[in-house]
């Protein structure tokens, strides 16, 4: 029992830090490579914002942790093929747990940002909702040839 419980510690530990392993898709948020680019600033208004679901992570890290704890707790089912076959569910179950578990703790809140720049020209950007645009706002479009962000 005392190792059932360590592994769902490990494994609840773990997916509370995927949160944190998430990629940032904020207008505001830069990572470590991007700093010193040149980028391109082009201006523009805001035509819509609309709320969108920006969907999480799907890396394989969920997937064993789930695995790994399922295995562990169904191998306690059981005496010999009992145990076999626990483990064997526990890790198949474990396993799509971990996914859907490490999908849902690193979905993030969006906004679909189209914006008319001044040449006339409509631009849709998705980043993360934590800036509020409104219609007819004046903004920004940053580019570093790869991503562009909507800032004001």
């Amino acid at each position: 029992m005392r190792k059932v419980f360590t592994a769902v510690l490990l494994a609840s530990a773990g997916a509370m830090l995927l949160g944190g392993c998430a990629p940032s898709m904020s207008g505001s948020v830069y990572r470590r490579g991007e700093t010193g680019m040149e980028q391109t600033v082009r201006l523009g208004v805001v035509e819509s914002v609309r709320q969108v679901v920006i969907e999480g992570t799907k890396s394989p890290v969920g997937t064993v942790a789930g695995a790994g704890v399922g295995g562990v707790a169904g191998s306690r089912i059981g005496q010999g093929r009992g145990a076999v076959v626990g483990t064997i569910a526990g890790v198949v179950i474990g396993g799509l747990a971990g996914s859907a578990l490490e999908e849902g703790v690193t979905r993030r809140p969006g906004l679909e940002i189209t914006v008319r720049l001044e040449n006339g020209e409509l631009r849709a950007i998705v980043q993360e909702s934590d800036e509020e645009f409104k219609a007819g706002e004046k903004v920004r479009l940053v580019s570093n040839g790869r991503t562009t962000r909507v800032t004001h």
